[in-house]
């Protein structure tokens, strides 16, 4: 049986799900993210209410209406595309990379997430990469230009330009208001 999982982005969320379905009594057989499945077919009510509780306590959430599974797919989709892999083409394609890892034509992808999550597929996208960028700035080992080209993006500018609409600061203002202790924003949360 396969149960769906909100806010799960890494390899951490991974084994603290792991480790709460084991302590439910719900020995998972494997975990992705955004996805556990179990060998029983009908574990009870009690066994799925004290997952819940425990799921909970960690900030997931397990979900079970089949567009709420869909939106948090695309959101893994593009958190594993972004925040864990080494580069992105310029001519990332994302279209076709989301509708070809859920097998649902793009169109009714990017109309189901604006009105569930009330801001657009592209939006939500670029605010991932606007995160990735302020996490690459933060641990200072790559050059603007660096993270630039690693996240897509056709140069500096355009990335500057996309930073500063969407966190208020220029990269270096950000970078020096991260040292000052304002804190980046969990992926999961960024909508």
């Amino acid at each position: 049986m396969d149960l769906y999982i909100k806010n799960m982005v890494c390899g951490r969320c991974i084994e603290a799900v792991r480790a709460a379905f084991e302590q439910a009594g719900l020995p998972p057989e494997q975990v992705a993210l955004g996805r556990v499945t179990i060998r029983d077919e009908n574990p009870g009510e009690e066994a799925l209410q004290r997952v819940d509780e425990l799921l909970k306590a960690s900030g997931f959430e397990r979900i079970s209406d089949r567009k709420s599974r869909l939106i948090e797919a695309v959101k893994n989709v593009v958190i594993a595309r972004i925040h864990h892999s080494e580069r992105l083409d310029l001519k990332t394609n994302w279209s076709a990379i989301i509708s070809e890892a859920l097998h649902h034509e793009y169109n009714y992808i990017s109309s189901l997430f604006s009105s569930v999550e009330g801001v657009t597929l592209e939006h939500y996208i670029i605010r991932q990469k606007i995160e990735k960028a302020k996490e690459l700035l933060f641990y200072e080992e790559h050059t603007l230009s660096e993270i630039a080209d690693r996240l897509g993006y056709s140069s500096v500018a355009h990335l500057s330009g996309q930073f500063k609409k969407i966190t208020g600061f220029t990269p270096t203002q950000l970078k020096k208001s991260l040292r000052d202790g304002h804190d980046r924003i969990p992926i999961d949360k960024v909508v």
